[in-house]
């Protein structure tokens, strides 16, 4: 059985606060850190946002963004085994070319250790105002998908396409290994996208029988398209399953990347302590071996540390 690994969602987390997160999830053996993506704050909403139930965003004009591929870059200078995946980042009014290069810099820099979540972006002030259509906006993100795959995987290449044009050309270097892609979305079309082209899919937030029944539909996809035996991530935000029996129903249900939020992390002596670990996405299946790893930095450093960390760390572990 594949073994779980488990996701820090930083979104909305203070900008300062971010590489002491990094280096934080990497000394308590997390895997991944999902990165946000919005380009901006549009004041009057035109369509309904897809994944609350009001409609309305969950986000106002002033929480918190970053570039997830800037951040990528710096989390990863500061960490050496932290992967790092955008969650997701919304293609449908950037340039394809242009992420072919930023991608291409962040596997790089981060010796391979990035994935690309994708999805198309939900809004049509945000492709307006970045001189794209919202029309044909799933075909068009087909096609950049395309386009950023096959300059990635490196060489001469040129491509003629209905909404890309352009004539042999190459970057360099290209990563050694490839960029994996993960595709988001929970309508049919965007998981016929993932089980047809992706190297996985992510959720946003979702019940576990959802989950159960999205991934049944994804492999069912997978096999259709004769994609069975290719190795596929299932990442996902559960809403209602916490806790160690909570998240080996996840594990039956087929997810492989449960996300945790980080709501804050207190540093002192340089030891990192957490103050709070919340779901969605249960953190208790590691606490066990977090309170572990995490007892034994408070022992060498003893004193106030040791303390603190029975008073703080240890029921935030179990919350």
């Amino acid at each position: 059985m594949t073994r779980m690994q488990y996701t820090i969602s930083i979104a909305f987390s203070p900008l300062d606060q971010l590489t002491e997160i990094a280096r934080a999830a990497e000394e308590l053996g997390f895997d991944n850190i999902a990165l946000p993506d919005s380009i901006f704050y549009f004041e009057k909403q035109s369509v309904d946002y897809p994944y609350t139930a009001d409609g309305k965003r969950m986000f106002d004009e002033n929480s918190p963004w970053v570039d997830p591929l800037i951040l990528a870059g710096t989390l990863g200078a500061v960490t050496s085994k932290l992967r790092f995946y955008t969650n997701v980042m919304k293609l449908g009014s950037r340039n394809p070319l242009l992420l072919a290069r930023q991608v291409g810099s962040v596997a790089n820099l981060t010796n391979n250790r990035f994935g690309f979540g994708v999805g198309i972006g939900w809004a049509p002030e945000e492709f307006e105002w970045c001189g794209v259509p919202y029309a044909k906006r799933g075909k068009r993100v087909d096609e950049m998908i395309e386009v950023i795959k096959l300059v990635l995987a490196g060489g001469m290449v040129e491509f003629h396409g209905e909404f890309y044009d352009f004539d042999r050309l190459q970057m360099s270097p290209a990563p050694s290994e490839p960029v994996p892609f993960y595709v988001g979305g929970h309508t049919e079309v965007a998981l016929k996208r993932a089980a047809r082209i992706g190297d996985g899919w992510t959720s946003a937030m979702m019940k576990c029988t959802e989950l159960a029944d999205t991934v049944a539909r994804i492999n069912a996809l997978r096999a259709e398209y004769g994609r069975a035996d290719v190795p596929f991530e299932f990442q996902a935000v559960c809403i209602d399953k916490f806790g160690v029996d909570g998240h080996r129903e996840l594990a039956e249900a087929g997810v492989e990347r449960p996300d945790v939020v980080v709501l804050e992390v207190d540093l002192d002596e340089g030891l990192p302590v957490v103050v709070a670990l919340v779901q969605p996405g249960a953190v208790v299946d590691v606490a066990a071996e977090v309170e572990i790893g995490l007892r034994a930095q408070a022992r060498e450093v003893g004193g106030d540390v040791a303390a603190a960390f029975e008073d703080q760390a240890v029921p935030g572990l179990h919350r």
